[in-house]
């Protein structure tokens, strides 16, 4: 629903330019570059006429005294532009992000995707990354494009974009209070960043350059000079041509709706584990450069430099990680820049030794890895510390999909689950004791591992193919036949669980069959608006299937995160299935669990998945723990029922 004008909205857009590259130093360092500076900004108060205004000319009163709300898509960047280059200090709470509005709504998140996805009247002006690169960014000489026909062009561009932001953000659902809140909360969590030891990631790119040289040279002798580098094209087709049948079927990935032959990081770890059971499908030479390929793209260079550049040149501190409500169909967060989501969570063991042998330049082979690459993707957490005199708190939830799912089914057997963590027994041999149909205490180290294999493949409908993929992660590789066998006793094991994907099934198909009319399934309500099919969490955040529609084949929906080709005619559609339904709203749920603990907690500086790491003074730590606990332990009104628990450690250097 849009709002309704009581309270005073101002829609705003900034062009700006600078010799300091938006992309590589981030929004934070782009902002403080003494080299940016404004081109124009476009602005307007509720639905009055956009206006311009440019440096020289007396900057509007009205804007610069505005005490009510201040719309802007990515609003972290006016707000910083605000701060920084004009020196106005608006309230953090002022500020209202359209972009997040589009992810709340689970649709895409640019100006241009998100109109294209909802309207096509909603178009974003092509021409502005033209204009962008012709007067934003600085000549071979330094300075600027000044061209006045340009300069008029931009601004007219600018002022589009104010349009097309304000009819896009009333056509779609308004960001709830409690939305807005957390928004803000994730807005000080990126302006208080966390701290990086530059000589650490200093120390690490030095080592990183020379192994990733010598990993090229290794894959130009095995190819036999075919393959000069493992990052070019070439590389999925001549892995293709040299494996067999069996390897062939693990390069499938579906993507955007089509299968296509890939060489991602999931199906170079399946074709290595292949390698070994079958040096038929996958030759020997195919699965070095398979390897080195794997360690030269998972290799921590680029995150080290990425970190570095991100780094404040004055305080050390990388700001701007996360992105709110990042997560497609769920809310969750997800990050940017330093993408701190996709660090290794296996930490070396002794951090404070490696990182003395890198900084000093000793070396790190085989004492610490087998290989360089090895022992950096183990320092990337470790690459984040506590400031001096400080330490960090990291609190990370119990198993907390595992308690949320079978909570969320309201299913009366899946109470069962529930008591295993209330009375502190061991989830993983409680499931291999269905499997096993043996008592708990019987159940030895190999079963308990097949009850977590389980546990993680199946509670969301996996069936052969999720328990094969995830036992390979576990060191667990069973024939088709035993893998279908023990799924079938898990599922036995934990009725409630098939239940409930059936119930949500049920629910979300018949509220498309019904208008605005809701049907309920577990803890969870769906309802179709003739547009959107709407599902309300226990907390009374709502999520939603974009443009759902219900045929033949069963539910599709618009997928933000998949974009169309630029001459496509509609915007590509997933299928949604009750696996996939209960584990968005598992997920959806433990986000708002997390949302939960940081409106309680200061001085966060870092949440990962289901992690907090909060800074304090060592003097505060006891305390700090104590209120960590406190608050990520105690479920909030909406959630009765539900045990939690969690792990904190304190530690100088994040990690594991």
């Amino acid at each position: 629903m849009a709002p309704c004008f009581l309270m005073t909205i101002l829609w705003v857009d900034f062009e700006t330019r600078s010799r300091c590259d938006l992309r590589s130093a981030g929004v934070y360092n782009y902002a403080k570059h003494a080299s940016t500076d404004v081109i124009c900004m476009s602005y307007a108060f509720n639905n009055q006429e956009v206006e311009t205004w440019q440096p020289g000319d007396h900057f509007p009163v009205s804007v610069r005294h505005h005490t009510g709300q201040i719309r802007a898509h990515n609003a972290a960047f006016e707000r910083l532009i605000f701060w920084h280059v004009l020196g106005i200090h608006f309230k953090l709470e002022q500020f209202y992000c359209t972009a997040t509005q589009a992810r709340a709504n689970c649709l895409p998140a640019s100006l241009e995707d998100v109109g294209r996805a909802v309207s096509s009247r909603m178009r974003k002006d092509h021409r502005g990354s033209q204009l962008i690169r012709l007067l934003c960014i600085p000549k071979a000489d330094g300075t600027f494009n000044m061209d006045a026909t340009l300069l008029k062009e931009m601004i007219a561009y600018c002022e589009q974009d104010v349009r097309t932001m304000r009819e896009i953000s009333l056509a779609i659902r308004e960001l709830a209070d409690d939305e807005l809140s957390d928004y803000h909360v994730s807005e000080r969590i990126n302006d208080r960043g966390v701290l990086l030891d530059k000589p650490l990631a200093e120390a690490a790119m030095r080592y990183a350059g020379a192994e990733l040289a010598e990993i090229e040279t290794l894959v130009a002798d095995i190819t036999k000079g075919e393959i000069t580098s493992v990052r070019s094209p070439k590389m999925r087709a001549w892995v293709q041509s040299r494996v067999g049948p069996e390897a062939l079927k693990l390069m499938i990935v579906h993507k955007d709706g089509e299968a296509k032959f890939s060489i991602d990081k999931t199906v170079r770890a399946n074709l290595l584990i292949l390698a070994e059971e079958s040096p038929d499908q996958v030759p020997p030479e195919v699965a070095d450069v398979i390897q080195c390929a794997d360690d030269l793209w998972a290799s921590s260079v680029a995150k080290f430099s990425r970190l570095r550049d991100l780094a404040d040149a004055g305080d050390g501190r990388v700001r701007g990680a996360f992105v709110f409500d990042g997560g497609s169909a769920t809310g969750r967060a997800s990050s940017y820049g330093a993408q701190v989501h996709n660090f290794a969570r296996r930490c070396a063991k002794d951090p404070d030794r490696v990182r003395d042998a890198l900084v000093r330049g000793h070396s790190v082979t085989p004492a610490y890895g087998k290989r360089v690459t090895d022992v950096l993707k183990g320092m990337l957490r470790p690459a984040l510390i506590g400031g001096s005199g400080n330490v960090l708190v990291v609190a990370d939830w119990a198993a907390i999909e595992a308690r949320v799912n079978p909570w969320l089914s309201g299913e009366p057997t899946a109470d069962e689950v529930l008591d295993v963590f209330r009375q502190g027994r061991d989830i993983y041999k409680r499931e291999a004791a269905g499997i096993f149909r043996t008592p708990e205490a019987t159940v030895d180290d190999a079963q308990r591992q097949i009850g977590k294999v389980a546990i993680l493949a199946c509670g969301f409908g996996g069936s052969v193919g999720a328990f094969a993929a995830m036992g390979r992660n576990y060191g667990i590789l069973l024939p088709e036949s035993e893998a279908r066998i023990t799924v079938n006793a898990w599922r036995r094991a934990n009725p409630w669980a098939v239940r409930f994907w059936q119930n949500l099934e049920v629910a979300y198909t018949t509220a498309l069959r019904h208008i605005n009319t809701p049907f309920t399934a577990g803890r969870v309500t769906y309802l179709f608006d003739g547009q959107h099919l709407w599902y309300a969490l226990p907390s009374g955040r709502v999520l939603c299937y974009p443009f759902a529609k219900l045929d033949a084949e069963g539910v599709s929906y618009l997928k933000a995160s998949w974009k169309p080709a630029a001459d496509a005619t509609e915007w590509p559609r997933a299928r949604l299935w009750s696996g996939l339904a209960c584990e968005n709203i598992t997920q959806a749920v433990a986000n708002d669990l997390l949302r939960h603990s940081l409106r309680g907690l200061a001085d966060v500086v870092l949440h990962v998945h289901d992690e907090i790491v909060v800074e304090c003074p060592v003097a505060e730590a006891d305390r700090v723990v104590a209120e960590v606990t406190r608050v990520m332990t105690t479920a909030p009104d909406w959630a009765e029922g539900l045990p939690l628990a969690v792990g904190v450690k304190t530690m100088t250097r994040y990690g594991k």
